[in-house]
């Protein structure tokens, strides 16, 4: 065991686990492109793109000079008061690629606090429109939104990871996980009208991760969902929140998974590929309506927020860096190729024992198995095949950056069958 390792097990704790860690993490010496390279030697493909932050890939050479760049200019200022040019041409451009009627911007530190801003925004909004009784937020099941208090009372309350808080969350509304992509248009129908029961006077917004759950589950649904949510919250005066933390910037093949829908939201989280996976940065964009009720004295004048680190001028410059090749469109390609390439080479596994479902969207791939995967095994299966993956749960996927070659996916589908296989026993 490395002086690292040592180290780290005696005194750090890992997402999700004790400390000492259960399983020994593995030292990364170094990243660059599509691979994690280990203190030991060994180059692993990233086929989690980090978490799905690092959609282009690691170091890529634009991010590197921006953050030069900005660094011997300016690495931080307070925000309170002040302003900035990094901050202000990040939101430009989050602004024109979200599109009307989204036109105001908050700066925050990570996903899950974009969430907690985007919660505030809805319920000062709701206060200012004379409406306080509105605190509650509907969502369906198997979501996933953070980690954070306001986030994880929106997550699935029995299936998801923060089962351990009940009964010291605000208690929020869940409907049935939605169908599955590819359902008929009754059962969409259907399942809208069992959502629409549920909303009562008490609701003040809807969340939800529009076509992509995430951590959740790792389950697709339709746009016309997306679309079907839109009319809901328009019909009973509430505000429709998109969670597109994970699917903003190209992850399921479009830009926004909202646009891609039809609909915009009133208020729409980003985060994670935001900046190309260099540095933590999130983002919450909303109508000028909303931030018109939240500017009411009842609805408290201000936006009540304000991290110590918002709009980081090195984060943002980064951001933009990330958003130009967002703009420049080359992932238009290679998603679509990504997508054709995970579903041929993940479509055999159906046929191996205890594979409960295989299926594909835009960069992502899941093997859903019919019980738990042992996830030591089934990441050492990967490791020895030269890939990093992230089981958890049943599942086994793959969110790999845009970037990968078609060589790079191959060797990825081959990580996953060795997982896959070695994951489960009898």
């Amino acid at each position: 065991m490395t002086r690292t390792v040592t180290f780290d097990q005696q005194h750090i704790w890992h997402p999700y686990s004790p400390t000492p860690a259960p399983v020994d993490p593995l030292p990364v010496a170094s990243t660059g492109g599509v691979h994690i390279t280990l203190e030991d030697g060994r180059t692993l493909i990233d086929g989690m793109s980090s978490w799905w932050a690092a959609c282009h890939g690691h170091g890529h050479p634009a991010l590197v000079s921006a953050a030069h760049r900005q660094i011997d200019t300016m690495s931080h200022v307070m925000f309170g008061g002040l302003t900035h040019r990094p901050a202000v041409d990040l939101a430009e451009r989050l602004l024109r690629i979200a599109g009307e009627p989204l036109n105001r911007v908050f700066f925050c530190d990570s996903g899950s606090v974009s969430v907690e801003v985007a919660i505030k925004m809805a319920l000062q909004y709701q206060r200012g429109n004379g409406c306080p009784e509105r605190k509650r937020l509907i969502t369906w099941r198997s979501g996933y939104h953070g980690d954070t208090f306001g986030p994880m009372s929106v997550c699935d309350p029995e299936g998801g990871m923060h089962a351990l808080w009940a009964g010291t969350l605000t208690e929020q509304i869940f409907a049935p996980a939605p169908p599955v992509r590819g359902s008929s248009p009754q059962r969409r129908a259907d399942y809208l009208r069992r959502v629409e029961e549920l909303i009562d006077g008490t609701v003040a917004a809807m969340i939800i991760e529009p076509v992509v759950q995430g951590a959740g589950g790792m389950r697709f649904h339709d746009h016309e969902l997306v679309a079907g949510v839109r009319e809901l919250c328009d019909r009973h005066g509430i505000l429709f929140i998109a969670d597109e933390i994970a699917t903003g910037f190209g992850r399921t093949g479009d830009l926004l998974a909202t646009r891609a829908a039809g609909v915009h939201a009133d208020i729409l989280c980003l985060g994670k590929a935001l900046t190309g996976g260099f540095m933590s940065l999130a983002a919450v964009l909303a109508t000028d309506r909303v931030a018109e009720g939240i500017q009411e004295p009842e609805g408290g004048g201000a936006l009540m927020h304000g991290p110590t680190f918002m709009a980081n001028p090195l984060a943002c410059a980064v951001g933009s860096a990330a958003l130009d090749l967002v703009e420049e469109g080359y992932w238009r390609e290679t998603v679509p190729r990504i997508e054709n390439e995970l579903a041929v080479g993940l479509e055999p596994l159906r046929r191996m024992p205890h594979v409960a479902d295989v299926r594909v969207l835009g960069a992502i791939g899941v093997v859903e198995m019919d019980r738990p995967v042992d996830m030591r095994a089934a990441t050492d299966a990967a490791v020895d095949a030269g890939v990093w993956l992230r089981p958890f749960g049943r599942l086994i996927y793959t969110m790999p950056p845009f970037t990968a070659t078609t060589r790079n996916v191959a060797d990825i589908c081959a990580a996953i069958t060795a997982a896959a296989g070695a994951g489960v026993s009898e």
